[in-house]
């Protein structure tokens, strides 16, 4: 079953990482999104430097919505994903492999380049670490929750808006949480309330999502 698990995991990463794939475009929307910040609000370093952590959630946000289609969508299409419906390995454990390859494919190459996106914004020294920690902390929430979109909506043609429009709302947390927890280490309060916050919506997200998804996916196959 570990076997089956992991291959899983190997085969979405792979289709993730092949050339034009979505995680090279979530990347490059990203650092672009980024970049445009200060092009619009000007060059003032204190500017920047306040709302370098937001600009960089909701860049990280609307990223990861960005590739939450791709999770599901090809494998319906193509009848892959009734033959994991009728594999040995638990449709449940299907939905978990997946959201992890969504992760490693997207949010971890976000958390890579956002010190480099850091300095360009200007950031505090000692918000780095906290961002850091709480984007490690967070993004698996962001994929966990999409992976819930993405398969309630992978039966319906052209579902990304609706897609959008069903999970934004449920993001809100993790960004507030997020820059909470940023904020709280610049002033010396210490960032642990936040991140424990956070912790806990990652892990109810890690809960729910694998049983949700599955029995969405099972009707969508019916």
């Amino acid at each position: 079953m570990n076997t089956h698990f992991w291959s899983v995991v190997k085969r979405d990463i792979k289709i993730g990482w092949q050339g034009g794939s979505t995680s090279s475009m979530v990347v490059a929307f990203f650092i672009i999104v980024v970049t445009l910040f200060p092009l619009g609000v000007g060059p003032e370093q204190s500017v920047l430097a306040r709302i370098a952590v937001g600009v960089i959630w909701v860049a990280a946000l609307l990223a990861c919505l960005l590739s939450l289609d791709r999770i599901f969508q090809a494998d319906y299409e193509d009848g892959t994903l009734d033959q994991y419906a009728l594999s040995r390995l638990p449709l449940e454990l299907i939905v978990i492999g997946k959201s992890l390859a969504h992760w490693l494919t997207t949010s971890l190459p976000l958390i890579l380049i956002t010190p480099v996106l850091a300095v360009l914004l200007n950031m505090n020294d000692a918000a780095l670490l906290p961002l850091i920690y709480a984007m490690l902390i967070g993004t698996p929430a962001l994929s966990l929750i999409g992976t819930i979109g993405a398969s309630l909506t992978v039966s319906l043609k052209r579902g990304g808006v609706l897609l959008s429009l069903l999970i934004l709302p449920l993001y809100v947390p993790v960004l507030i949480f997020g820059v909470m927890a940023v904020d709280a280490g610049i002033s010396g309060i210490g960032s642990n309330a936040s991140l424990l916050f956070l912790a806990a919506v990652t892990l109810f997200s890690f809960a729910i999502t694998p049983w949700v998804s599955a029995a969405a996916l099972r009707l969508a196959l019916d």
